[in-house]
């Protein structure tokens, strides 16, 4: 049936697998390690860590079908180690040079725009505590009576809905410009400012915008002369396309290494993800927030300044990691560290420092990979590599067993992430995709989304109240419950920009999922039973039992049958369409939109109608009960289809998503 079709597609097409940038949905879980923390930290010089390095990256490229990685590694204000791995070419066989060879960080964009953001404000040309409005040449509405700010943006809780559209485009011709983007639709805010994390790329667009605006240079020239000059970074842009000198070393891009390169992804709102970088760049851009903004002689932030940013963090939930600004706590071992991750649909990346051991770990991989494989191997590297040199011990208290219980009861449900699309049609992934929370027999819970590297879900044993820590690992789950209801959780993998909200009854997957299924399939055995009940009659020579008004109904029930069925094909075929082809999520894809919306609003209200009359027609004539109660079914069926098309917007006359 088509509905399961849909929801394959979308789960092999989540975010975290694929971009940070893509629709939203289902987040890809950080892996568990592989093995337990030492107790004796190794020695960490260059040396052994290269040792490490190349009996861990090569096998695990390889076993992920994954072209090439970098990886840096600073320490005490130097590069203790930089190292490609695999291929920035495949075809050609040209190695990742960490010195050379570019590659995308995606959202670790984030870190410079948040960078200029703090050097504007420590000249006191930005005020984080002011509306932003402010400084812009348009207007974001009104909504839930608070302003939002610019330490709105930084901490992700400004609480606009999530943006599908003209973020990414593999045409480097007539790029749209940021104000263009940023003015063409403001998505709706629905949470109030600085109360739920939701992961924005256009908040951190909004952000660059203001720099280019207070700062009066194009963000890309602000960035260069501010930050990539004074770090001596000579390998870095945020230009699109790149320019020529830097093109030649720009690593291809693949799904898997052994499938074909991809065309360099063009990100539309470019201070949340367009920046191109060698790892030895990335390596100078550690080392100067590692030591408070200096890099050698040169500043890029006052100490004082660089302090604030790294510790000013919004606290949401207890005992999970937390947003600073602009970066997010990655703490472990009881070591205290801050860090971005990027995802491009082709390049994934992590950023981590270790910001009181001076200490920082940057990797980036040029391919997805098998299964997503690119998203275990980052995790994995970090996770090994602090508990290899920063060994720690994490103390973790337990509740009762019948408090432990309880909880566990209480949690138990459905959920909706965060960052999730409302106004528009896109909010149906918040159906196709639900978290679910269920009570293991041991009185532990597991969080489907949250999985172990097997893909199996996470088990999570509970510490003190209504706090959680992962069976066999060291990452916590955390709730906020007020008066027995549990208010939103998250674990740390996700907690400082994404949380997960108890989805509201009337777009609940648990009872709209099957019916929603049932309902498709009672219109398609309607349709496919009417020609085949007529080859039938023909076979046999039997008349139809149908005559006049009975006929009339019953051949216009499956008239408006099959349209239904074909208006939910053009669906299902547009929205596989978007989330496997980049380019589809544009304005170029319009007009389909607003044929798509027309169809919804004529065929969907007008089919409910007429199985409305044929069962009216069926119970008021001489029909036979079953006849009868099977009118009752298609009459439901339409009537659910029409819900949910009104619930989850795909009447809207909005081509905004």
């Amino acid at each position: 049936m088509l509905l399961p079709a849909v929801v394959g597609v979308i789960l092999a097409c989540s975010p975290e697998q694929t971009s940070d940038f893509a629709p939203p949905g289902p987040p890809a879980a950080r892996a568990s390690p592989a093995e337990p923390p030492i107790a004796t930290a190794a020695v960490l010089e260059r040396g052994n860590v290269e040792a490490w390095l190349d009996g861990y990256l090569p096998y695990a490229l390889q076993r992920g079908d994954v072209a090439g990685a970098v990886v840096v590694v600073v320490k005490n204000g130097e590069i203790l180690l930089q190292k490609g791995y695999g291929y920035a070419d495949v075809e050609a066989r040209i190695p990742v040079d960490p010195r050379v060879t570019l590659f995308r960080p995606g959202s670790v964009s984030k870190l410079f725009t948040w960078t200029a953001v703090m050097q504007l404000a420590e000249q006191r040309k930005l005020d984080l505590d002011r509306d932003v409005n402010q400084y812009l040449d348009f207007t974001i509405p009104p909504a839930f009576g608070a302003p939002v700010t610019l330490r709105n943006l930084m901490t992700h809780t400004p609480g606009f809905e999530e943006v599908n559209k003209n973020v990414f485009t593999s045409d480097s011709t007539g790029i749209m410009p940021l104000d263009a983007f940023l003015k063409g639709w403001v998505p709706t805010r629905i949470f109030p400012p600085g109360r739920v994390p939701a992961y924005s790329n256009y908040a951190t667009a909004l952000a660059g915008y203001i720099v280019q605006r207070v700062s009066g240079e194009p963000f890309e020239d602000y960035v260069e002369r501010h930050i990539f000059a004074p770090l001596g970074m000579k390998h870095s842009t945020f230009r699109q396309p790149l320019p020529a000198p830097l093109a030649a070393a720009m690593a291809k891009g693949y799904d898997v290494a052994s499938g074909e390169p991809k065309p360099f992804e063009v990100v539309i709102p470019g201070p949340a993800g367009s920046l191109s970088a060698t790892g030895e760049d990335m390596g100078r851009f550690m080392i100067a927030h590692l030591q408070d903004g200096r890099y050698g002689d040169r500043k890029i932030l006052q100490p004082e300044t660089a302090r604030r940013m790294h510790t000013s963090a919004l606290t949401i939930l207890p005992a999970v990691n937390r947003m600073v600004l602009g970066f997010y706590e990655t703490n472990r071992n009881g070591r205290r560290a801050i860090a971005h991750a990027g995802d491009t649909y082709l390049f994934h990346t992590d950023l981590h420092l270790f910001i009181n051991d001076g200490l920082g770990i940057y990797i980036s991989l040029n391919s997805a990979g098998k299964d997503g494989a690119s998203g275990a191997i980052r995790s994995a590297l970090f996770e090994q590599f602090a508990d290899r040199y920063l060994p720690g011990e994490e103390t973790a208290g337990r509740v009762d067993p019948e408090t432990a219980e309880a909880h566990a009861r209480l949690m138990a449900g459905t959920y909706e992430n965060s960052r999730r699309s409302e106004s528009n049609f896109f909010s149906v992934l918040s159906l196709l995709g639900p978290a679910e929370v269920t009570v293991n027999e041991d009185t532990t819970i597991s969080l489907g989304l949250l999985t172990g590297l097997g893909g199996e879900p996470k088990r999570w044993r509970e510490t003190a109240p209504f706090v959680w820590r992962e069976v066999n690992g060291k990452n916590v789950l955390s709730a906020q419950v007020e008066s027995g209801k549990v208010v939103m959780l998250s674990g740390d993998e996700v907690s400082p920009f994404m949380m997960f909200l108890p989805t509201p009854w009337w777009r609940s997957p648990v009872w709209l999922t099957p019916l929603v299924s049932s309902a498709i399939a009672a219109l398609l055995l309607s349709l496919l039973f009417w020609p085949i009940a007529a080859l039938v009659r023909r076979r046999y020579r039997a008349p139809s039992p149908l005559l006049g008004r009975d006929a009339a109904a019953h051949r216009r029930m499956h008239f408006a049958a099959a349209a239904v069925l074909i208006v939910l094909l053009a669906w299902g075929a547009s929205f596989m369409n978007m989330l496997s082809d980049i380019s589809a999520l544009s304005s170029e894809g319009d007009p389909w939109l607003w044929v798509l919306q027309l169809l919804s609003l004529v065929v969907l209200p007008s089919a409910a109608a007429v199985a409305l009359w044929h069962a009216w027609v069926m119970w008021s004539g001489k029909r036979r009960w079953p006849a009868r109660m099977w009118s009752v079914v298609l009459a439901l069926a339409c009537f659910t289809l029409l819900y949910v098309a009104l619930a989850f917007k795909f009447i809207a006359f909005d081509v905004n998503y």
